[in-house]
């Protein structure tokens, strides 16, 4: 499993320096349940059934000594559900954006997602961006450099192309968030560091301006 020596699942969930909760968001079949069920379990279904509503996940890490417990909401992309999920952005600490980089209107549908996290979101939410289906390469339809463009655009913390089904990038989506919250709580690390402390498959990634105003993108 990745990051063996940098995070591992919690012997006791109930002691944690840290409890974060993640909303996950996106249109639907973009592959969010794949994300999130990898990110448990490790283990890659093929076929998901539509979440209904919100779903939710739990899984503690060692992150840099300090175990942090992450809360994954997985919430429905069908707009007969928004009412209901809209209610989990208030106690979210953070927000994943998910797009299917082998359908365009995904992608195009990111704003919306944006504004709904500035609507109903707090004010100081870190919003994080993944390109998923990267396995499918052959069916780009979404550049890499067009999600670095929209990322900075909207102040988003990072962007990467993950792939649940090749175990791509999962587990550094997590990681990296939890790095950043960690960040922004204790005031003594910051975002350039996590990403640069990080292994990272080959996978585009961008990391977005951090406090030297600088922009890497390692792709």
């Amino acid at each position: 499993m990745p990051f063996s020596s940098t995070v591992r699942a919690a012997a006791d969930e109930e002691n944690f320096d840290y409890l974060f909760k993640i909303i996950l968001i996106g249109d639907s079949n973009v592959g969010k349940t794949c994300v999130v069920q990898h990110f448990k379990s490790g283990v890659y279904t093929e076929t998901q059934q539509n979440t209904i509503g919100v779903d939710f996940t739990v899984r503690s890490l060692e992150v840099d000594g300090k175990m942090v417990k992450m809360q994954v909401w997985d919430t429905a992309g069908q707009e007969r559900f928004r009412t209901i999920t809209q209610s989990y952005y208030r106690s979210a600490h953070a927000a994943i954006i998910a797009y299917d980089l082998t359908r365009r209107s995904t992608f195009e549908s990111i704003p919306h997602w944006i504004h709904e996290i500035e609507k109903y979101g707090a004010a100081n939410l870190v919003i994080m961006l993944i390109g998923n289906k990267a396995d499918l390469w052959d069916q780009r339809s979404v550049l890499f450099e067009d999600a670095c463009t929209l990322a900075e655009k909207h102040g988003l913390l990072a962007v990467l192309e993950t792939s649940a089904k090749q175990s791509r990038n999962i587990d550094e989506v997590f990681l990296l968030m939890a790095k950043e919250l960690i960040a922004r709580n204790s005031l003594h690390l910051c975002a350039e560091g996590a990403l640069s402390s990080l292994p990272l498959d080959s996978s585009p990634v961008l990391l977005a301006q951090g406090s030297s105003g600088r922009t890497h993108c390692t792709c």
